[in-house]
């Protein structure tokens, strides 16, 4: 598929959408990166008290890091495909503990085909540091081909 096919989606109208969705706002997440080019998207998310694995730990549950790492890879499709687009499956690899930390999520998109859009997402901390992986897997709407 052509990314000239159809109308890409820049930081500011990503920001829109992430701001749209209950979920995705509440999280905070912020577009820092969109480079339709590289085809790659980084967005952030500041630490809340809500995603504490624990009381008093600073320590991030892992169900939100999922959750970024999947609103992440879908707004990096989405960016090539001009909106929204469902999840299909996703995975996720936690390596190392997130504590008191804002998270930098990294999406590199590795195919958007006819059908499906598949993207790696990495999850660092704010020093850097590679805290998990993922991968997911999103439906292209019929619209786009």
């Amino acid at each position: 598929m052509s990314t000239a096919a159809v109308k890409t989606l820049g930081i500011a109208e990503l920001q829109v959408m992430a701001d749209r969705a209950p979920f995705i706002a509440f999280c905070q997440l912020k577009v820092t990166e969109a480079d339709i080019e590289q085809q790659v998207l980084t967005m952030e998310a500041p630490f809340r008290p809500e995603f504490e694995r624990g009381p008093g730990t600073k320590q991030w549950h892992g169900g939100p890091l999922a959750s970024i790492i999947d609103t992440v890879g879908d707004f990096a499709i989405a960016m090539l495909v001009g909106g929204g687009i469902p999840t299909i499956n996703f995975r996720v690899d936690y390596l190392r503990p997130a504590v008191d930390t804002k998270l930098v999520a990294k999406a590199t998109v590795r195919r958007v085909g006819r059908t499906v859009g598949v993207a790696d997402i990495d999850l660092f901390n704010d020093k850097g540091v590679l805290v998990a992986i993922g991968r997911g897997s999103y439906a292209i709407p019929a619209s786009v081909n």
